[in-house]
């Protein structure tokens, strides 16, 4: 059975509203977004399943621009098509374009008060437990056996200590995933 406008408006109405509170209340960018992210999308809702989260972070990592705009974007997609995918756009970019404009009428007047600068040293200093967690999160998700755990340790170690470009880390590591993959195939095949 077609389901009617209303049920569609609903439903875009949900992805929008969902992604809107998401932006709205999560201050510090892409990574202080996605434990939320996950936890609407996979918890609350179930839009995705946590491999499809995985996968999709991954891919909004990859692309070029706001990474939480690319993952609003692929929920939408994959849970209501084209229409599902510009709703969650959206509603993660409504909020920062708004708080942007009201941010710049009024930070000329207030920019060296001493309350509003505190009140960012702290609101920074939530940004980076809100990274961390993501990051814990993450990593329990998708390292599951000690070669993943090599792995990235040795994109951390590339990355934080010689300062290697993270798409070089990236591409490094889809290379060795690759032949490792293509290795342990040709094992089983003999055997």
């Amino acid at each position: 059975m077609k389901e009617s406008r209303r049920q569609a408006f609903k439903i875009h109405g949900s992805l929008f509203w969902e992604f809107f509170k998401i932006g709205l209340f999560t201050i510090g960018g892409g990574m202080a977004m996605l434990p939320l992210i996950q936890k609407v999308v996979v918890e609350d809702r179930n839009w995705l399943g946590e491999e499809e989260m995985i996968d999709c972070l991954a891919i909004s990592q990859s692309l070029p621009g706001a990474q939480v705009v690319s993952c609003a974007a692929y929920v939408g997609k994959r849970y209501r098509g084209l229409t599902g995918s510009i709703a969650a756009a959206l509603g993660i970019i409504m909020p920062s374009f708004l708080i942007i404009i009201a941010v710049v009428t009024l930070l000329g007047t207030i920019g060296d008060n001493s309350y509003v600068n505190g009140a960012f040293t702290g609101i920074k200093a939530a940004v980076c437990g809100l990274v961390i967690l993501s990051a814990c999160r993450l990593g329990k998700q998708v390292m599951k056996g000690p070669f993943q755990w090599v792995m990235a340790s040795l994109a951390f170690i590339a990355i934080g200590i010689f300062r290697v470009n993270a798409l070089w880390a990236i591409a490094a590591g889809a290379v060795i995933g690759i032949l490792v993959l293509l290795i342990h195939g040709k094992r089983r095949t003999k055997t």
